[in-house]
């Protein structure tokens, strides 16, 4: 009978150990997983959402290298607004006479008789130039183009660059862009704007029928530089 009393009060004791550190279900969102008492974890998405599962490697976000692509978005607004006049007027007036003059006659120089009287010359000049010119441009070029990396500089800028060709029929419209990006502006999703890219440089192209009927010839464009009047 003691031994039977002395079993059941060992058991009690260890039932009421167990007890003590016995966890009963929680469907609270702030669950974290028992921790040690010297460790600390903070409340993420992975340990406390239901919902959370892990990117693929392929779509985690990593460091940029040579030939990886970003896009870049090109919002580009200049205006120009310029006005000048310019007025000019000159007068001029001369008169020269040639009082004397020499004579060669083989072997001495000696002075020339003027018997019609002494040349002279008389004029007047008058100039007078005047213009006015007003000029105001407004320039705009917005679209996104995804570009390059070529090169990695020591200080870790980027250099990108970007080509795009498109062909209708005969028409063809080229663009093309360079430039040097900081690692810093570009957004998680691979975007940078243009603002942005340092050493910028944007060519955008036209060739086909309509870019040929309203392009100036050769002749004309000369005639433009040179202006002789």
């Amino acid at each position: 009978m003691r031994l039977a009393r002395r079993v059941l009060c060992v058991v009690v004791v260890l039932f009421s150990e167990q007890c003590g550190k016995a966890l009963a279900q929680d469907a609270s969102l702030l669950l974290v997983p028992p921790v040690g008492p010297k460790q600390k974890v903070g409340l993420t998405l992975e340990n406390s959402s239901f919902i959370y599962r892990k990117l693929p490697p392929e779509a985690e976000l990593r460091e940029l290298q040579l030939n990886d692509i970003i896009t870049v978005l090109v919002d580009y607004k200049s205006a120009l607004q310029s006005g000048g006049d310019a007025n000019s007027k000159k007068t001029a007036s001369f008169n020269a006479v040639l009082s004397d003059w020499l004579k060669f006659d083989g072997k001495n120089i000696l002075p020339a008789p003027q018997s019609n009287g002494d040349p002279k010359i008389t004029g007047a000049l008058t100039s007078q130039f005047k213009t006015q010119a007003d000029i105001q441009q407004k320039d705009a070029l917005t679209f996104k183009i995804a570009a390059s990396v070529v090169d990695i500089r020591p200080n870790g800028n980027l250099v990108i660059e970007a080509r795009s060709e498109i062909q209708n029929d005969d028409e063809v419209w080229e663009k093309s862009l360079t430039g040097v990006v900081r690692r810093q502006s570009i957004g998680p999703d691979r975007t940078v704007r243009y603002d942005d890219v340092a050493e910028g440089r944007i060519r955008n192209r036209k060739k086909g029928f309509i870019h040929d009927g309203t392009n100036r010839g050769w002749l004309v464009k000369w005639y433009d530089e040179v202006k002789p009047f």
